[in-house]
């Protein structure tokens, strides 16, 4: 699918914020600005998005933690604000994921801030987004989101208490709404059905722009996602993320397979 109306976001990397320069608070949004006339996207998408990606030191969430994140703040259809940082894990980066994302132990360690200070910064992020009614978006979040609720918990004591954060996940989306087309769902298969450009896969700004941009062209080839209000939405992803869950695990054990965690049918953040 090829949309013509949906509003450019920039999808490419700005390059790495210096390590001292990862703000001590988050982005302030800018008055409300109107979306293009021409496009026919509506409520959730044309207001404040919040593009949120992480490269990581594996594909465990609870175990593995962020060396790279990004934050994309994306207003009336346009990129204002990107945040694109790395991180120093505090431990040796696998070989397996520098060869996916490109970030060595030694560049992360020279270049990137704190474990703690990343975490902090992104929680703020996620907190202020949530009080001042953006939407959260991103591809597969509940991976990011569970990594940063469990390394929350093992740095703070506490994970991350936002309740009223609303997210909008391309993956959960397109799972649902297409549900019995074929082939991988990869960020890249997903820019390409929905006719995104992605430059670089696997780099957090380019990840998290892309991932806006998918989740304004999925509102607008589905026009009755784009007509609910976040509130509406952010309710019936956790439903269908959830009747997903169910089904896969119910194909993995017919087929002699391992079900799912039950935890991970929890959406946006799984439990152990």
């Amino acid at each position: 699918m090829k949309s013509s109306t949906v509003p450019k976001v920039q999808a490419q990397s700005p390059g790495f914020s210096p390590r001292e320069d990862v703000r001590v608070k988050p982005f302030e949004w800018t008055s409300q600005e109107p979306h293009p006339a021409d496009s026919q996207l509506d409520s959730w998408a044309r207001g404040r998005l919040l593009g949120f990606d992480l490269e990581t030191t594996g594909v465990d969430p609870f175990d593995d933690v962020p060396v790279s994140a990004a934050l994309v703040y994306v207003q009336g259809g346009r990129t204002v604000n990107v945040d694109h940082f790395l991180i120093d894990p505090g431990r040796p980066i696998p070989s397996q994921a520098v060869a996916i994302h490109g970030i060595t132990t030694a560049r992360a360690a020279s270049e990137g801030v704190t474990l703690e200070s990343g975490i902090s910064h992104i929680i703020a992020a996620l907190g202020f987004a949530s009080a001042t009614g953006a939407v959260v978006a991103g591809m597969n979040l509940s991976y990011d989101l569970t990594m940063i609720d469990a390394v929350s918990r093992q740095w703070f004591g506490t994970g991350v208490m936002l309740p009223d954060l609303r997210v909008v996940d391309v993956l959960v989306i397109d799972r649902h709404f297409d549900r019995f087309r074929k082939g991988k769902r990869t960020l890249q298969m997903l820019c390409s059905h929905y006719g995104v450009d992605l430059p670089s896969a696997h780099d957090a700004a380019g990840d998290a722009g892309a991932a806006v941009a998918v989740a304004m062209a999925q509102a607008e080839q589905y026009p009755d996602l784009g007509r609910l209000s976040i509130d509406e939405l952010h309710a019936s992803e956790v439903k269908w993320h959830e009747e997903w869950a169910k089904s896969y695990s119910k194909w993995r054990t017919e087929h002699g397979r391992v079900s799912l965690p039950a935890g991970s049918w929890r959406w946006p953040v799984c439990s152990q």
